[in-house]
């Protein structure tokens, strides 16, 4: 039996909603099956199978991962806070990523971001995680490259790539959000 998970994990993030589905638990068997000298390797892609069913990596997951694999809760907490992509708590319906190393920086990423935030009603200054709006429709943060230098700046919105997002473009991205 294992110990609540506590270490690592916001103390404000509930359980995920839901329900594990037979559908999630035969693709779970399936994406195992593919590992079959150490199961243990196949514990990132049930973390991305785990946040595209639930949106985030919360206490439960971690726990769900950790027995399917028979690993420690540890053993998966420590890829899910060491990988930025994985999220700890729900972020917003668009989920927006500015990229903020140097090329974009020089490109003007810092303006976008700013534009980003004022358009997303977001109070903070976006170094210490993701903001999400009050609603939940919008969530911001910064990034890290993404392969894009030479069309600076670059976004994400949750999996759509946009280059060279200027303030204007910024705006339109977000009035796309329906």
């Amino acid at each position: 039996m294992s110990t609540p998970l506590q270490a690592g994990m916001e103390s404000t993030v509930k359980p995920e909603s839901g329900e594990v589905t037979p559908a999630m638990e035969a693709k779970a068997d399936d994406l195992v099956s593919r590992y079959p000298v150490s199961k243990r390797s196949a514990v990132l892609p049930l973390l991305h199978l785990w946040q595209e069913t639930f949106g985030y990596i919360g206490p439960r997951g971690v726990e769900w991962i950790a027995k399917r694999l028979s690993l420690q809760e540890i053993q998966v907490l420590e890829l899910v806070t060491f990988y930025p992509w994985f999220r700890q708590r729900p972020y917003g319906k668009f989920h927006f990523r500015v990229c903020r190393t140097l090329p974009c920086a020089l490109g003007g990423s810092g303006k976008t971001f700013a534009t980003l935030q004022k358009l997303m009603n977001l109070k903070s200054d976006g170094h210490e995680g993701a903001m999400v709006s009050e609603d939940g429709r919008f969530s911001l943060e910064y990034s890290e490259c993404l392969a894009s230098c030479g069309t600076a700046p670059v976004i994400l919105r949750n999996d759509e790539f946009h280059q060279a997002v200027d303030e204007k473009r910024a705006t339109e991205l977000v009035a796309g959000c329906k």
